[in-house]
């Protein structure tokens, strides 16, 4: 799995359809409208996101590796 940093994950979810709902401190919360499904995606400065948090958001999200 590639790790990417939280300003990257946020521009896939863009891409892929999902909007931002909200800004709570350094959390971004993205809306898939068709759904109602959310996702949380922590943003610290360009800091790479934790593997496990990664993978939660992609399985939240329905992403793959290729999506990346």
């Amino acid at each position: 799995m590639k790790i990417i940093s939280g300003k990257r994950m946020c521009r896939v979810l863009e891409q892929r359809g999902w909007t931002l709902a909200r800004i709570n401190g350094s959390h971004h919360i993205y809306r898939q409208a068709a759904t109602g499904r959310r996702t949380v995606v922590p943003v610290h400065a360009n800091e790479d996101l934790k593997p496990k948090t990664q993978r939660g958001i992609m399985r939240d999200a329905g992403l793959t590796d290729d999506d990346l």
